[in-house]
């Protein structure tokens, strides 16, 4: 990852294993979750992939352990070494709850928690 992007960072990212349906128009791409954060994911890029700096999706995460679903509209950030990072634009009431409980396990500190649940354009 460039370091620039590392600059940019604010918000904690948490490695994790979900499975990852992107959808644009009638096109649809199923891929591997990376990483997370409350601002975005950080995804493998699938197979015959038409991405773009800027682009739209519709994101669905699946997490076949807990049955949850985390649902929502992303933007491309950035491509790199196979990897592919997204920007959350818009995200509903019941996957930010869901998006939430996973991060809150994960990073095990409240204040970084609430730091960052002020920082994001999404609210």
């Amino acid at each position: 990852m460039s370091e620039q992007i590392r600059e940019k960072r604010r918000f904690s990212r948490v490695p994790f294993d979900a499975d990852v349906v992107l959808s644009q128009g009638e096109k649809q791409w199923q891929t591997k979750l990376l990483d997370i954060s409350l601002n975005g994911v950080l995804l493998e890029i699938p197979e015959e992939w038409e991405g773009g700096r800027g682009a739209h999706f519709s994101l669905e995460l699946i997490f076949t352990d807990s049955g949850s679903l985390i649902t929502g509209e992303v933007a491309i950030t950035h491509e790199e070494n196979n990897h592919v990072g997204f920007r959350m634009v818009n995200i509903d009431v019941e996957s930010v709850a869901h998006l939430r409980r996973l991060m809150e396990l994960n990073l095990g500190d409240p204040e970084l928690m609430d730091r960052e649940l002020a920082a994001l354009h999404w609210r």
